[in-house]
């Protein structure tokens, strides 16, 4: 596969095994745009390519990814992507994890917020440092949870706790996420990676075609609800995207202060 189009995202082949590393550590590897954009093409470049036979994706630093880089388009003074822009860039990663005909391990170090918790979460198999933990925080800046979040959480630990981490922000910490059948697995942090390099050898060595059917099986039985969702989400974060809320949000955020909210 060719090298990603931007730096902060490293993409190795090796025997196998597709893995791809988050690396803007100095951000919490929050994606803008063009980080969001050129994850979606090697995940996208990944489904046709027959020497890919798994995918694992990782944040390198303190944090798997900590969603949308803010501070990168408050920066951009209004010169950002527009909202439907930078909503079809998200659903697309999360669309090809998806659809991948191979399995994709998210091995999550530590914070895993907004679209990075959605990232997470849409992976095959999850596994999670003991200091990690999921955070759905939209509601702070004015927005509402994407990424296929509101489908993904509501499904796995139910209505109630969902809309817990959704409207109040609260954090999930991983061994609870891990209690909930919502990861697949806890580690100590120095055992992560080790972890989840056996298992993806484990994957790489097996059977590909039955591997690929068992997962679009379990797909097509868990995630009826995704496609909608993303529609959803999509046209919900567009119109909050470009409202007064959004902006207080942001602004008190950078500031280190509360907001108050205009609407």
């Amino acid at each position: 596969m060719t090298a990603p189009a931007v730096d902060g995202l490293r993409v190795v082949n090796e025997a196998g095994i597709l893995r791809i590393t988050i690396d803007r550590p100095d951000r919490m590897n929050a994606l803008d745009l063009a980080h969001m954009t050129a994850l979606g093409d090697v995940l996208t470049a990944a489904a046709t390519d027959s020497s890919v036979r798994v995918v694992a994706i990782a944040g390198a630093g303190k944090a798997f990814s900590t969603g949308a880089d803010l501070a990168a388009a408050a920066a951009a003074g209004g010169r950002e992507a527009p909202a439907e822009v930078v909503m079809d860039s998200a659903n697309r990663v999360v669309r090809a994890i998806v659809e991948l005909p191979v399995p994709v391990i998210a091995q999550v170090n530590g914070a895993a917020a907004g679209v990075g918790a959605s990232i997470a979460l849409t992976a095959d198999l999850t596994y999670a440092s003991e200091n990690a933990y999921l955070l759905l925080a939209f509601v702070n800046i004015g927005l509402m949870p994407d990424g296929g979040s509101s489908a993904l959480i509501a499904a796995s630990i139910g209505r109630a706790r969902a809309t817990r981490m959704a409207l109040l922000g609260e954090r999930l910490p991983a061994a609870e996420a891990e209690r909930e059948g919502l990861i697949a697995g806890v580690l100590p942090p120095d055992e992560l990676a080790a972890h989840v390099d056996a298992v993806a050898v484990r994957l790489a060595r097996g059977p590909r075609r039955a591997i690929e059917l068992t997962k679009r099986a379990l797909t097509a039985a868990t995630l009826t609800a995704l496609d909608a969702s993303l529609d959803r989400e999509k046209a919900g974060q567009t119109e909050l995207l470009q409202g007064p809320d959004f902006v207080e949000g942001v602004t008190a955020m950078l500031a280190k202060r509360t907001p108050n909210f205009p609407s």
